[in-house]
Formats: C-alpha cells, structure tokens, sequence
C-alpha cells in the first residue's frame, strides 16, 4: 500500500469527522487493506456528510395544510367515469404509439425480498399462483400482449423498450434470472438493465456506518436515483436512438400494473402532458398513503403524516374525499422531461430519511445486527419531480383493476402473497364474467354468481 496516499486518505477523513473507518485498519491483511482504501476513497465525503446535514434537518414536524389544494378537476382523469368512446380513443392513441416504437416500460426493481423472507430480488417472487408465475414473468408477458394487440391495430411489427433498474444487490441475480428464462420470451436486446447508486450508510449522529472491518455500508438511494442512474448510464441515449418519446414507470411489486397501459399512454398523450401519475381513492381518510396535491404552485405527493385528519376528512359537495389522490408510484413522463430533469434538476432533488435497522461492527469489531433501528438511509423518491413538470396530469384507476402491492411476508394480513393472489385471480374472474364466460365445478355443473349460504 501507498502510505503516503494512505495518511492522505486518513486526513480527509479527520477532517469530515469520519476518521472511524480506518480504526481497525492495522487489523487488516494486505487485500482487506486495499478493499478498505478503494471503498473509503470512492466516498465523495463533502458531498455525502452535505446530504446528510440537509437532509436531517430538513426534517419536520408541521403540517402543509395551509399550502394544500386537491388537484384541479381540469387535470383529472377518471376511469370510472370514463365513456367507453373516450375510453376506446385513448386505448387507440396508446396502441398507435406502442405500433411506432414510441413507448417504454421502466421498472424500479432494486429491492431486495427481505421483507418476504427470501434472499433474491423481489421481481423473482412467485405470490402462490396455480401457474407458479413470477412477477417478472406477470410483466414481461403483458409487454408481449401489447405488442401483438399494437401490430392488430396497425399492422406495425413493434417493440417495447423494457429497461430495469437494480441495485448492486439485485443486479447480478436478476440478469442471471431472465437469461435462465430465456428472457420471458422478449429480445434480450430490448431488455436493458442498469444499476442505481449506492450511498453510504449514517449513523443518527452523522458518523458513516462500517458494515465490516474492511468494508462500509451502503444502501440504494431511492427509487429516486432513477435520474442519477438514467444520466450516467446512458440509458437516455438509448431512448432517443430508438425513438422513445415516453416512457411508463412502475414499481415492481405491484402485481397488477398495467404495464405501458396504452389507455394511460393514450390519456397523457391527448393532454400533452410531460409529467402523470395514476391514482386511486384513499380508502378512508386515515389511510396511511401519500396524496398527490396542488403545493403552492406546484405538485407533489405529500405523505399522509404530513396533514391533519381534519383536512384529511374534508369533502368535496358529492361526498368525496377532497384529498383522495392516492399516489402508487404509477408514472408517466415524456422522454424530453426526463432528459430536462436529469440536466436542470437532479441536484435540486432532496433525499429523505429513512430510519434502518443496518448491520455494523462495534468498538470491538464484532459484527452486529441491530433489533432496532440504529441509523439513516437517505433515499429519493421519484414522484420529487412533478414540482417541475410544466403540464401535469392524473388518472384515478380502479384499485381493485391496477394496485395490489407486495410488502409483506406470509403472515401478514394485507399487502402479502395472499392479498396479490387474490387481486389477480379476482381480476380475473372479472374479466371471464364481462365476456360471458361461466365457471363450473368438477362435475361440470356451473358455479352460481353468488355462492349459498
């Protein structure tokens, strides 16, 4: 090792109050020396202690109420209330640019299946369907389905660009996961991963966090390092040299997302719209989710923590919420407003505290894993940029037709493999009853509607 460089490095360090991560330095072999070095050194260390001083205090106990207005009527679509003749255009404006290669599915899958109990990518999950199908898999076959109806449509052969973000911990899997499966049936070229960034791990009282001896922890930034990612992997470029020109961005926990849902497509389209969201009702006013609102001048989605129950209880004069926009993470944006926020905006983006139970190593260097949490992971959401978006729009969908996410575990009673397993199956029991369809037991008599008592 360079010892000059080294006593460099341990002087930055002191300097940011960060001279911890070497104390077990002369407990290291020479590789564990070297692991340690390149992993400090990669550390952009005013930056990062920066992000955490704004970040934490940032923090805030006040409520926005003041500032709050629903969304405009004017920006507002509603399935529901939708004309099936209007219905019908949008789903033909979205087909028609699926058919001229126009559209792209980007999926935010860098979690891990901890919460699930599985050490694997959540996209890998399968929820307990009589197919054993995994989400990706959900996903990947409904890209191929909107091929087909595009070409149908228009006679257009077409692709759907799909891109995923990982992280340095679902990256590797989730490439070896589709190759094993051939892809799910796509090109393998118009299956493009790239990695998020990682940042390190704080402490509450702003020290970085080592995970091990030789090695400091870190986490994925937020589903919103999404820009960060898109401009430094030139995922943008790529967009352009196939023709994209919007894009739909989806979590990919959601087991019944409509991916590149050429009526959403549609729907933004015909609002020339840069910057959407799909939407569904608050299930009670206490629902703990955020709601997309009108903020000053701008819009945002403001988590539920942060407004009052009795403005979260106000009504509109047909009995409906006021704040009812419930946000689940469902966008749209233009190529051209991804490209502007990447460039003008990005650094403008604040991350968020999220308070983690993050393995470290005491004193003594013995590892330990926390049973409570024991510091920050500063993320950023991606729904931070519709504060800049010049012509914003909302659709508000069925949740029981477009949201059934998985957070939880087998023994959970919501948001948990049997909850999504049931959404799917019940959606499509739906489908089966609107086209005319009867379902029969196995003596081949038909099942009535409504089950006797």
């Amino acid at each position: 090792m360079d010892e000059a460089a080294v006593s460099e490095l341990r002087s930055q360090l002191e300097a940011s109050n960060q001279g911890h991560l070497l104390q077990f330095w002369d407990d290291l072999d020479l590789t564990q020396k070297q692991a340690l070095f390149q992993d400090v050194s990669s550390i952009n260390l005013a930056k990062v202690t920066e992000y955490f001083k704004r970040t934490t205090r940032q923090q805030s106990s006040e409520k926005s109420d003041e500032r709050l207005r629903p969304v405009p009527d004017e920006l507002c679509g509603s399935i529901s209330r939708m004309k099936a003749a209007e219905f019908d255009q949008y789903n033909k404006l979205g087909l028609q640019a699926i058919s001229e290669n126009k559209v792209a599915a980007l999926l935010l899958a860098g979690g891990q299946g901890t919460r699930l109990g599985v050490p694997y990518p959540k996209g890998m999950y399968s929820v307990g369907l009589p197919s054993q199908k995994t989400l990706y898999q959900l996903q990947a076959e409904r890209i191929l389905k909107l091929q087909r109806l595009a070409k149908e449509l228009t006679g257009n052969d077409c692709t759907i660009p799909w891109y995923i973000m990982t992280s340095e911990h679902t990256q590797e899997k989730t490439e070896k996961f589709f190759a094993e499966h051939n892809h799910f049936g796509l090109k393998s070229a118009d299956i493009v991963f790239f990695e998020q960034h990682m940042l390190p791990c704080f402490t509450f009282d702003g020290k970085i966090i080592l995970e091990s001896k030789d090695q400091v922890a870190r986490a994925p930034n937020g589903n919103g390092g999404l820009y960060q990612a898109l401009g430094t992997s030139g995922i943008v470029t790529d967009m352009r040299r196939r023709g994209v020109t919007c894009m739909h961005v989806y979590c990919v926990d959601n087991i019944l997302v409509k991916v590149a849902d050429p009526v959403f497509v549609g729907f933004c389209q015909s609002q020339d719209a840069d910057c959407a969201a799909k939407v569904v009702k608050k299930a009670s006013p206490t629902e703990p989710v955020g709601v997309i609102c009108e903020v000053d001048d701008h819009f945002e989605v403001v988590e539920y923590s942060e407004i009052t129950l009795e403005t979260a209880e106000k009504r509109r004069p047909d009995g409906q919420l006021a704040y009812n926009a419930g946000n689940i993470c469902n966008h749209y944006f233009t190529t051209d407003f991804v490209e502007a926020v990447i460039n003008d905006y990005e650094d403008d983006l604040d991350h968020h505290v999220a308070k983690k139970k993050i393995p470290f190593v005491d004193a003594d260097g013995t590892k330990v894993k926390p049973t409570v949490p024991n510091g920050i992971k500063m993320e950023k959401f991606v729904f931070d940029v519709f504060q800049f978006s010049k012509k914003f729009a909302v659709l508000e969908v069925l949740r029981e037709d477009e949201f059934s996410p998985l957070k939880n575990g087998g023994r959970a009673d919501k948001d948990c493999p049997q909850s999504c397993c049931f959404a799917l199956q019940g959606l499509h029991h739906r489908w089966v009853m609107a086209a005319g369809g009867q379902f029969m037991d196995g003596a081949g008599s038909v099942l009535p509607l409504i089950p006797p008592l």
